[in-house]
């Protein structure tokens, strides 16, 4: 009964952090926790006497209770800015003034990793800052001040850092962005919930003097057992056997590696989780059967505490680490350990200790999948009975753990991946045995690097076979199949239906009732959207504009940007929204932009492309042969430069793409013209700031316009004048002020997406700026 009131109470302490999502308050207390604890003090009278064998009535009236103090904990541990706070140093963005200099003062306090674009980022702790003037002297030396810092510098400046170290770093400090784009990366938010306010874009890291490295660490542990399996394993295979036995965040994992794993369903295997944590349990009780209980027990809570600590305190490992213990307790004590419980106390302590990880999808991901496996395996195992029992164990466990977490994927990415199970499947028992396999090496590592380095190259053919089943999976056709992302009312449909098959026994036997239910919950409604939905989406982008449409089931791109924006921003938009193809697609300047159309073709089949063949620079390439879809990122990153086939785009031809119509009025600079849901849209893009040019362009372009498209730069009045537009998009970071006053003066609605973030446009509801929408006050341009 006590393993079971405290399931009870976890339970209620996890709920009562997820319901501090829904809005509105009474009296300062957020309305979900009330909600909470007017359901216990129900349940408290109406349970007992219906489960007389169950928890008692104050249990529950506790469990509300509980509820509601997690929602209050959970305000009262979200982070807060500071009076000297590093954030309040940093002035507001003025496209006028000169940037501002900092140097700052402080601590290393994670790991330095590498980002994709081949820089060296970390957290610093602030101690001081200070601000250097136009001449390279300091205005404010020395000043005191506190707070996380999101530091990146370049790879040079960042070679040798480590955790701990104190150093001085000079560069321009910003304030992170929201999301610009729907479903795009939330800068904001993520920086936010690790306790940050601002970044800094480092040029320069000096050391303050009598400060060196930290003598010791978790790092200078990590980083021998790194050096030690990449010596004769080489790269990707050794930093992959590192990631696989202590999780990539303390390893600099190739990028294109965590895609392919991640594009493949094979993401878990780079995550240090409970699958490591099982196996070290196994392995420790294995090698110490022949000592006391004590003694076992004491070995086995050691290596988890040294296994912990090396992978960085990550709280998938912290949360299988707490499991792990309780399993070598009961083990070595012979005690029986209720597996569900375990997991609800395990997540509630860690929350405890950071309630801000349950809005981390990463902990979601690992406790749900855990989840899965206890409560979900077992069964399927008995469905299975019809296999070998190695075959029935092997096809359960990643059957189990993509049935719980899928609800979640489709909420958060909208992306499945059809051959995942199979894949894991076949790639298990090889990831057990290069898991297995390095830990002995790391362990060989701290005692003879060499002895480590020589295990760690046995492992080389094994882990280049994993690399190349995720590759071969990724280049399958329909590897990857975009649903959109699904609501969270529908997401907890989904859980609710599981949880229904998973409590109600007989209801296990009509599973395929269950399961065609399901599969209409995220299939009717994505497919009425699909089919009734026309929208224009403006995406935010840097440098080139690039436009989506959506014409009720037909899908239609104008550009792509460079290949950061296509991997990105493009393609996270037209997955969240379900897309897996493209019908049409016309690239104005193909030749500035052909990595991200080759990005985009890699992954969604273009089937009419139309190329301005004038456009940037004067040479015209023949269209190459035609690219075959879903060929993966290795495989374009390793090949020849790829061009989707195309066909011309030419001058004063009118081109009927579905109800939408296209007119290149002028290839260079471009002027191209739309009939988009009854309204007469203009692109201009890379025009010059000569009046001569833009008369001449004036000239050519027929009244009336009632939207202009442009880059944001300097449009001439006269220009402006025979356009005669009724709502002006610029799709850049700056506007030109002389433009916007012009625009501002003629009262014509005014969007900027390096200000709204993206631009949509419905004919129901006109134009919606996805951040807020612009000012009309001339400071703000």
């Amino acid at each position: 009964m006590a393993s079971v009131n405290g399931a009870v109470l976890s339970l209620a302490y996890i709920v009562g952090l997820l319901l501090t999502a829904l809005p509105g308050q009474f009296a300062g207390i957020p309305g979900g926790a009330i909600a909470l604890l007017l359901t216990g003090a129900v349940a408290s009278f109406t349970l007992p006497r219906f489960w007389k064998t169950g928890p008692r009535s104050r249990l529950w009236l506790a469990a509300g209770l509980v509820g509601l103090l997690a929602t209050l904990y959970f305000q009262l541990r979200l982070p807060d800015v500071e009076e000297s706070d590093i954030s309040r140093q940093i002035s507001d963005f003025d496209p006028t003034a000169p940037a501002q200099v900092l140097t700052v003062q402080g601590k290393i306090d994670t790991p330095p990793r590498l980002t994709r674009k081949q820089k060296v980022r970390f957290w610093l702790n602030v101690t001081q800052v200070s601000e250097i003037t136009g001449d390279g002297n300091s205005a404010i030396a020395g000043q005191p001040a506190t707070g996380k810092l999101y530091v990146t510098v370049p790879l040079l400046q960042g070679t040798g850092l480590t955790v701990g170290q104190v150093v001085a770093v000079t560069g321009s400090p910003y304030k992170p962005k929201p999301a610009q784009n729907p479903g795009g990366f939330n800068f904001e938010q993520y920086l936010k919930r690790q306790g940050g306010f601002a970044g800094l874009t480092g040029t320069q890291v000096d050391f303050p003097e009598g400060e060196g490295r930290s003598p010791w660490g978790w790092w200078l542990i990590r980083e021998r057992i790194v050096q030690s399996q990449v010596r004769w394993s080489g790269v990707p295979e050794g930093p992959l056997l590192s990631a696989m036995v202590m999780g990539r965040n303390g390893v600099d994992l190739p990028y294109d590696v965590q895609d392919q794993f991640s594009r493949a369903g094979l993401a878990h295997a780079l995550a240090a989780s409970g699958f490591q944590v099982s196996l070290l349990v196994g392995v420790m009780l294995t090698l110490t059967q022949k000592l006391p209980n004590r003694a076992r027990l004491v070995f086995g809570v050691g290596v988890l505490i040294l296994y912990t600590g090396l992978t960085g305190m990550q709280p998938s490992v912290l949360r299988a680490a707490v499991m792990g213990t309780a399993a070598l307790v009961a083990l070595t004590t012979e005690r029986k350990v209720r597996p569900l419980s375990s997991i609800l106390l395990a997540a509630a302590i860690l929350l405890l200790v950071n309630p801000l990880w349950i809005w981390d999808l990463g902990f979601q991901l690992s406790f749900l999948a855990t989840l899965g496996l206890i409560v979900t395996v077992p069964p399927l195992t008995q469905k299975l009975d019809w296999l070998p029992p190695a075959i029935a164990t092997l096809t359960a466990v990643p059957l189990a753990a993509y049935l719980w977490t899928l609800p979640l994927q489709l909420y958060a990415f909208g992306v499945v991946s059809p051959y995942s199970i199979l894949l894991n499947v076949v790639v298990t028992p090889l990831i057990t045995l290069i898991s297995i396999g390095g830990m002995i090496s790391a362990l060989a590592a701290l005692l003879w690097s060499t002895a480590g380095s020589a295990i760690a190259a046995v492992l080389y053919y094994p882990l280049h076979g994993l690399i190349f089943l995720a590759e071969f999976c990724n280049r399958l056709p329909g590897n990857s199949f975009a649903t959109g992302t699904i609501s969270a009312i529908q997401a907890i449909a989904l859980y609710s239906l599981i949880i229904l098959i998973w409590v109600w026994k007989r209801g296990q036997n009509r599973w395929w009732i269950a399961l065609l239910f399901g599969l209409s919950l995220v299939a009717l409604p994505a497919w009425y959207r699909y089919s009734n939905l026309f929208q224009v989406t403006i995406l935010s982008t840097s440098e080139t504009p690039v436009l989506v449409v959506q014409d009720r089931g037909s899908v239609g791109l104008i550009n792509s940007g460079n290949q950061e924006n296509a991997d990105f921003t493009v393609l996270p938009f037209l997955k969240k929204q379900g897309i897996n193809q493209i019908n049409w697609a016309i690239a104005t300047d193909f030749n500035a932009n052909s990595t991200g159309w080759n990005r985009i073709a890699a992954d969604l089949p273009i089937q009419t492309f139309y190329r301005n063949f004038s456009a940037g620079t004067v040479s015209d390439r023949p269209a190459a042969s035609p690219v075959q879809p879903n060929l993966g990122q290795a495989s374009l990153l390793n090949s020849p430069l790829l061009e989707p086939s195309s066909s011309p785009l030419s001058v004063g031809q009118a081109t009927q793409l579905g109800s939408v119509t296209a007119s290149l009025i002028n290839s260079n600079p471009v002027v191209l013209q739309l009939s988009i849901g009854g309204q007469r849209w203009l692109l201009l893009q890379n025009l010059e700031p000569s009046a001569e040019q833009q008369r001449f362009l004036s000239e050519k372009i027929s009244a009336p316009v009632q939207v202009l498209w442009w880059s944001g730069e300097f449009l001439h009045p006269d220009l402006l004048t025979a356009i005669g537009n009724q709502a002006a998009i610029a799709s850049a970071d700056l506007i030109d002020p002389d433009t916007a006053l012009w625009l501002r003066e003629r009262a014509i609605a005014t969007y900027w997406t390096g200000h709204d973030g993206a631009i949509q446009w419905t004919p129901e509801e006109g134009f919606t700026p996805f951040l807020n929408a612009l000012e009309n006050n001339p400071s703000a341009f």
